[in-house]
């Protein structure tokens, strides 16, 4: 067995900054990599396409059941 068999494939870079990541913080480089992208989900950066959701006119919890 040759011991290029055991080697693990290139680790991908941080999607963020591009530098190699590390298994700690896996996908990314660093907290701060992280970090940037939570608050690029919490901002609504990232946005699945898709058909636009309908919006209902009354307020959401409550309802005029009298």
């Amino acid at each position: 067995m040759a011991p290029d068999d055991k080697t693990a494939p290139p680790a991908k870079p941080c999607p963020i900054c591009g530098k190699p990541a590390l298994q700690r913080f896996r996908p990314f480089c660093s907290a701060r990599c992280a970090d940037v992208d939570l608050g690029r989900w919490l901002k609504g950066s990232y946005v699945v396409p898709g058909e636009p959701a309908e919006v209902s006119e009354e307020a959401p919890g409550r309802r005029d059941e009298d």
